[in-house]
């Protein structure tokens, strides 16, 4: 039988995951009914007649302030990410963002997506490609940087990609977030090796991480991990919510922005009578079971937003999401990023009626507000 490693220090820059005890953690073994972790809410930058819509681009944030206050969640909006079109905006573009928002929600903390600027025609990595748009957020205040991965850094190895992290490093004054993808997202991407995880999670500047994966339980590795070795790193899933919600870890996520009633609600259902932040108890002492109908019903949704196309990506899921708070009358218009060419059909309209509609049985049936 072979000796899993549970001691970082074991680790090489190529272990893989499968060589670890964290990969053969069970989801049971995690599971926290005690803590309601932050939503960070990729918000949506939606447009009008080909022109942002400033009022539905606040509009659809108090939304998802008003359902996060209501069930006791924190919510950190998440600016300039993919949801926000960060690959369509230019530099202008991207702090006028940052500026609307801060000018209409004084108090809200924020995230804001960076990324490498100007490396097309690179052909190595290059840290400075990421200082740009940096040094735009950074002129803010209660933020924190998601450090998006980029074609160059993602074709690092290991030991000179944390390298080439902690370089990018010397330029935050606010705390830091790391992003991992699989290739199920984006072709060239690759997901963090376990030591190149455990070296990240170590720098005082990097307070988490957001992980998106398809094809490996990647999340609960990092779960694992972080918890095993009492690392000062939270894991933020990008894909996996109820997952997260069971075990107690933050979301960082696009669907909150089409789901976050039902998502906030769930936070709460998890929770036992005497878990601290518990808001609505169920006075048996014990969590609410009805939440697995709740998971059900937003997965559901998200399945049908975020539904690959035929060539086997879900990019266009901006456009869903559009459609999603057009209908519940959030936003004016549908559209997309003029320059997005993710785009659905149309008979879109008709696929998120469809998609709402068990969504709101469940809501409706639960006494799940807004």
């Amino acid at each position: 039988m072979k000796t899993l490693i549970s001691d970082p220090k074991e680790l090489s820059p190529e272990t893989p995951w499968l060589d670890t005890l964290w990969a053969w953690t069970g989801e049971e073994e995690l599971v926290d009914h005690r803590t309601k972790a932050r939503l960070c809410a990729a918000a949506l930058l939606p447009f009008c007649n080909g022109q942002p819509d400033w009022e539905g681009f606040a509009a659809s944030i108090r939304w998802m302030q008003a359902t996060a206050d209501f069930y006791g969640v924190e919510l950190v909006v998440v600016l300039n990410a993919d949801t926000g079109y960060i690959f369509d905006l230019d530099d202008a573009m991207y702090a006028e963002v940052l500026r609307r928002f801060r000018a209409d929600f004084p108090l809200v903390k924020f995230i804001a997506g960076v990324t490498a600027r100007g490396a097309q025609d690179d052909t190595a990595f290059k840290a400075e490609r990421y200082r740009p748009l940096l040094d735009i957020v950074q002129e803010h205040d209660n933020c924190e940087v998601m450090l998006m991965t980029s074609r160059w850094l993602n074709a690092l190895g290991p030991a000179p990609r944390r390298d080439a992290y902690y370089e990018i490093a010397e330029w935050l004054i606010r705390p830091g977030i790391v992003h991992a993808l699989e290739p199920a997202f984006v072709p060239w991407a690759t997901p963090y090796e376990p030591w190149l995880l455990w070296q990240l999670a170590l720098h005082p500047k990097f307070v988490g991480g957001k992980v998106s994966t398809l094809d490996e339980p990647h999340f609960l590795y990092w779960a694992a991990m972080c918890r095993d070795l009492a690392l000062d790193f939270a894991p933020h899933s990008g894909d996996g919510i109820a997952t997260a919600i069971r075990l107690g870890l933050p979301l960082l996520i696009g669907a909150a922005v089409s789901g976050a009633p039902l998502i906030c609600a769930a936070k709460d259902m998890w929770l036992t009578d005497d878990a601290p932040d518990k808001k609505f108890k169920t006075g048996t002492g014990r969590f609410d079971t009805r939440v697995y109908k709740v998971f059900e019903a937003f997965q559901s949704l998200e399945d049908q937003v975020f539904r690959l196309d035929s060539k086997m990506s879900a990019a266009a899921y901006k456009h869903s999401t559009a459609h999603v708070l057009h209908l519940l009358g959030i936003l004016a218009s549908p559209e997309a990023h003029p320059a997005c060419k993710d785009l659905r059909g149309t008979d879109e309209p008709e696929r998120m009626e469809d998609a709402l509609r068990r969504p709101r049985r469940v809501a409706q049936r639960l006494g799940i507000s807004f």
